[in-house]
């Protein structure tokens, strides 16, 4: 690694996490998927690369706690506007053999409008060596702020920046199916790296197989695609090193799913960066997974 700084950004909501404990009372903290993914590449990138985030959020303390325990962290909040009148979303876990279900409040988040000022958002990206985003980004904003993001997004990668873009699709987060589907798709066309999960992208866009996924996001311009799929084999395809897959390892006991996917992306992400094939950097995503969904909560320390 070279002496030159490195930047990444993640770009989305951060919210209060409500997480059960084993006495059944829970614990205040804080995440949200692409916030978990920036949390967990901190930890694996050398000092020589910025973890910074890009959101908003309001004035009141609660705010200011979440400032706090991101800096405390070592991710940069620069990127964070402080809006008035507006607060920070919260969710609260529940819990069934190591399955989560999620309640969401999420009304007043200023998260909702981090994408409203298209300067200060092109601003945010300017610098950055990889910049990612979900499909929870998109699907908070307004139809006029996605076209904010995907404009800035388009305009850095121009610049040299690379995208990488997990389509996330919560469908409860939009008005239906096809708006959905459609969102992804053209997020899908300014990233250069997509990690979707084939039990969605499968049941929504009616492919029967990872590899259809990969043709999907390889004909909208992506050069790297990861599908993950649960506990099943991993199909990935990279433009210099074609289709790769890798069967992950089972874990012992499942404690609690939350951020799997994010912390799979942020090891994944981390190896590329690093200098990783492909098939290492997936079998390091796994790694980093199987240590996350054996603990309580989305944020947990992991051997790195």
């Amino acid at each position: 690694m070279n002496k030159r700084h490195h930047r990444v950004l993640a770009v989305g909501e951060c919210m209060v996490e409500m997480a059960p404990r084993a006495d059944g009372a829970y614990t205040r903290n804080f995440a949200g998927d692409t916030f978990n993914t920036a949390w967990y590449m901190r930890r694996l990138l050398p000092e020589a690369w910025s973890v910074d985030y890009c959101s908003a959020v309001g004035e009141d303390r609660i705010s200011d706690h979440m400032l706090g325990f991101m800096q405390k962290a070592g991710i940069g909040t620069k990127s964070i506007r402080r809006i008035s009148g507006r607060t920070v979303g919260l969710y609260m876990i529940e819990l069934d053999n190591g399955e989560r279900s999620f309640a969401y409040w999420r009304g007043q988040s200023a998260a909702k409008l981090l994408a409203r000022d298209r300067e200060v958002l092109s601003a945010a990206l300017a610098g950055t060596d990889i910049v990612l985003f979900s499909g929870i980004t998109l699907a908070i904003l307004s139809e006029e702020d996605r076209r904010n993001l995907l404009y800035a997004l388009a305009e850095a990668r121009r610049r040299g920046t690379r995208v990488a873009f997990d389509p996330n699709m919560r469908l409860r987060l939009w008005p239906n199916v096809a708006v959905m589907c459609a969102a992804v798709a053209e997020a899908a066309e300014v990233a250069d790296i997509v990690l979707p999960s084939f039990d969605e992208d499968g049941q929504y866009y009616g492919e029967t197989s990872p590899l259809e996924t990969i043709a999907r996001y390889r004909n909208a311009g992506a050069s790297t695609i990861v599908v993950k799929n649960g506990v099943g084999r991993i199909h990935a395809e990279g433009r210099e090193e074609g289709v790769v897959t890798f069967d992950p390892q089972p874990v012992a006991q499942v404690v609690d799913t939350t951020a799997a996917g994010d912390s799979f992306n942020a090891g994944f992400l981390s190896a590329r960066l690093s200098g990783a094939s492909l098939g290492d950097a997936i079998g390091r995503g796994a790694q980093v997974a199987a240590q996350v969904i054996g603990k309580r909560g989305a944020l947990v320390e992991i051997d790195v």
